[in-house]
């Protein structure tokens, strides 16, 4: 795709509905030729002395378009932003048409028959960002909405499409480049007794753009997978119930099920739908070193699964004996210390006649006994993880190496300051964090960027 600035000197169209039948489809047209292409394809009804002035407008008029070599008059709803105040920053038209596909295909070859180009994959949405109506973080939201699985998901991609997260890396940006401008202006004052910059309101800004960036990259390492689905580990001793429980929830039999120990050697995943949550079931091995002598690598990989997790569901079988409850504790514990939101359940409580303790769930993969609260419970704590700010799984994908950069140099920043290191040192280190947050916000781009993030999108987006 083609993505320098000159490229929209074209006026694009391309049909922006859903594919397939529907109540309502558009034909969505930008780019300075817009209004004369209306002139010249629609009769709309009375919208004022200068229908394509400077002000939005909608009306209603009749398309002027060919069907089967016939000539044909369609109902047609029309919405103009005719300056740059539009999504796209440049004149923008979106027309409504019932939503028959040969209709709207047809509407789409009237418009570019008149001198519209077809637009490419994303093209619209380049435009926004181009124009600097938005930026790459919330171009990326974008793309969330659309491939958003469940109402978790989109709320996440509404959030940083309203710019949430870009509001604050501008404003860190801002003062940094403030603070960067007086640095540099007292370079050329190195010989007289004057202070352009108070190293303590130095020192406090970095700490705060330190902690924004920290909390960032920790994201950006937690949501490295792009899919966007909740991660929610099983885990816990061997033969504690884990895969009967897996297929209990799952409502499938792919994992073995045996009695004896260390049946499962290897991970289980399974895509599930619980209310409005998009969610990654995965069953692991047991843990017990007794049994499976934990090598260097092994622990590793544990406990990177433990990390990348949104939830791990510790499985403590109701029939262990004292020996495996101090093991269990034990694991648990590392369990805990490796990952983050813990939930713990009580397994086979069909093979025992006592009841869970007060932090636990008390389930059975044989009778079916609580499974509905587990996955109630499940899903509230994945709503309630107080993470409203996180970033979606492509945007932490693009940023991470960015936010590692800026986070190092930030953090040499600081260290300069309290250390009173020269200006000049400090600014070296200030614009390299100025860099790495203009990639991550798209102030700094290149056209393989670009070109990574948009043919991403479909057609009309």
């Amino acid at each position: 795709m083609e993505t320098h600035l000159p490229h929209q000197r074209e006026t694009i169209a391309a049909i922006a509905s859903a594919a397939g039948p529907g109540a309502r489809g558009i034909v969505r047209v930008s780019g300075p030729d817009v209004p004369r292409l209306l002139e010249q394809i629609v009769d709309v009804e009375s919208v004022g002395d200068d229908p394509f002035g400077r002000r939005p407008w909608m009306t209603r008029g009749k398309l002027l378009c060919r069907i089967d070599g016939h000539q044909h008059q369609l109902p047609v709803a029309i919405s103009l932003w005719p300056t740059r105040r539009s999504y796209t920053g440049e004149p923008l038209a979106e027309l409504h048409l019932p939503g028959s596909p040969p209709l709207l295909q047809a509407a789409l070859n009237t418009v570019l028959e008149a001198g519209a180009n077809f637009a490419q994959p994303g093209e619209f949405t380049l435009r926004a960002f181009l124009s600097g109506r938005i930026d790459l973080v919330q171009a990326e939201a974008v793309l969330g909405v659309i491939d958003a699985d469940g109402t978790a998901e989109l709320s996440q991609a509404l959030e940083q499409l309203a710019g949430g997260i870009s509001h604050r890396l501008r404003a860190v940006r801002e003062e940094i480049l403030l603070h960067l401008a007086d640095l540099e202006a007292g370079l050329d004052f190195v010989d007289e007794d004057i202070e352009f910059v108070d190293r303590s309101a130095l020192i406090a800004r970095l700490s705060s753009a330190q902690e924004l960036i920290a909390q960032l990259l920790a994201q950006s390492v937690d949501r490295m997978q792009t899919t966007g689905r909740r991660r929610v580990i099983l885990a816990g001793l061997p033969n504690a119930g884990k895969s009967t429980l897996f297929n209990a929830l799952t409502g499938s039999q792919v994992a073995l099920v045996s009695g004896q120990v260390g049946t499962t050697r290897d991970y289980l995943t399974r895509p599930c739908e619980w209310e409005d949550v998009s969610l990654d079931l995965i069953d692991t091995a047991g843990w017990d070193r007794q049994v499976d002598p934990l090598s260097e690598e092994a622990s590793r990989m544990r406990a990177d699964q433990y990390r990348r997790a949104d939830l791990i569901v510790w499985c403590r079988a109701a029939d262990l004996s004292p020996q495996e409850q101090e093991i269990d504790r034990e694991r648990f514990d590392e369990c805990a210390r490796e990952g983050g939101l813990v939930l713990t359940v009580q397994t086979k409580c069909d093979c025992f006649a006592g009841g869970p303790r007060d932090d636990e769930i008390a389930v059975s993969g044989i009778t079916g006994a609580g499974l509905e609260r587990l996955r109630r419970e499940i899903v509230l704590a994945l709503k309630n993880d107080g993470r409203p700010g996180e970033l979606l799984g492509a945007t932490a994908a693009r940023c991470r190496h960015a936010l590692t950069q800026a986070s190092d140099a930030a953090g040499r920043a600081h260290e300069l300051a309290e250390l009173g290191g020269g200006d000049e040192l400090i600014a070296v280190e200030l614009r390299e964090v100025l860099d790495a947050l203009g990639e991550v916000v798209g102030a700094v781009y290149t056209d393989d960027i670009l070109d990574r993030i948009f043919t991403r999108f479909c057609i009309g987006k």
